[in-house]
């Protein structure tokens, strides 16, 4: 266990002003160093693209989450997932693979610790290959347990369920959602049995030039938890610019949510912020 000092972390209004001034500024900077950097129209259609979860298109996010107000000392638990897509073409079902690998901190007491990988999730949507302005998809998902302290930060168990998407446009809005189940079928008989609810819904307005704010809350439960604190539930925002990285185009994200339910020693707010490098075909 690693010992972070609570007085070297700074404050989420301060991280979340941050964040916004450098997704503000890093645009400019960014674009001159670009050897070829994707025209306007281009950066607006990659923009809709990054928000469909179905889209035919190769991306990896890197996401970094600050939840604040964690347990009896109010401290941060950090989350970085590592989020690979990968899409399977074909002429009449698209195939898309999502991975989730967590690298967390969690913390222990007033001053500790606890950093590693958490466990993994896997989803695999099958979605018509028909385009279409409202698409959808359904497919397994797993959560793997990979954890490298299953104890602290995984469950032990592997874990099983269903999927769906659901995505539509509209002009210069985006929106939909994401929804899982999942139950342990097996692993480590002296932990708990799973059962966990996982929900994302979102809804963008695309400005042009890359350029979106939205919001996409992600809503978890354990329906093994105690009567009251089952779920955690986010309200909040979030701004977005699809830009070069070099000759590699992005999006970066930087979002704000406020916890309006949560369990007890649970988070009450998080900063969300994104690279997501993308490989257009």
């Amino acid at each position: 266990m690693s010992r972070l000092p609570r007085a070297s972390v700074p404050s989420t209004p301060l991280m979340f002003a941050a964040g916004i001034a450098l997704l503000i500024g890093i645009h400019p900077a960014l674009a001159q160093e670009a050897d070829s950097p994707a025209p306007a129209e281009d950066q607006a259609d990659l923009a809709k693209q990054v928000q469909n979860p179905l889209a035919t298109l190769v991306s990896l996010p890197f996401q970094a989450n600050f939840n604040e107000g964690v347990g009896e000392f109010d401290r941060r638990n950090t989350t970085i997932n590592f989020q690979p897509v990968i899409p399977f073409p074909g002429e009449k079902w698209n195939f898309i693979a999502r991975a989730i690998i967590p690298y967390i901190s969690v913390p222990i007491g007033e001053t500790l610790s606890e950093t590693g990988f958490g466990d993994m999730t896997f989803t695999l949507f099958a979605s018509p290959a028909k385009s279409s302005s409202v698409t959808w998809g359904v497919g397994p998902a797993f959560i793997l347990p990979f954890a490298s302290n299953p104890e602290l930060l995984g469950t032990g168990k592997l874990s099983v369920g269903p999927s769906a998407v659901v995505f539509a446009g509209a002009g210069k809005f985006t929106f939909g959602g994401v929804v899982n189940q999942v139950w342990s079928i097996m692993g480590d008989s002296d932990r708990e049995s799973v059962s966990r609810f996982f929900a994302q819904y979102f809804l963008n307005f695309n400005f042009g030039s890359g350029w979106a704010v939205g919001t996409a809350p992600i809503i978890t439960c354990d329906w093994k938890a105690d009567e009251g604190e089952e779920c955690t539930i986010p309200w909040g925002a979030q701004i977005s610019k699809v830009l070069n990285l070099g000759s590699r185009p992005a999006n970066i994200l930087i979002g704000y949510y406020a916890h309006s339910e949560y369990p007890e020693g649970g988070a009450e707010n998080s900063i969300r912020f994104q690279v997501n490098l993308l490989f257009p075909q």
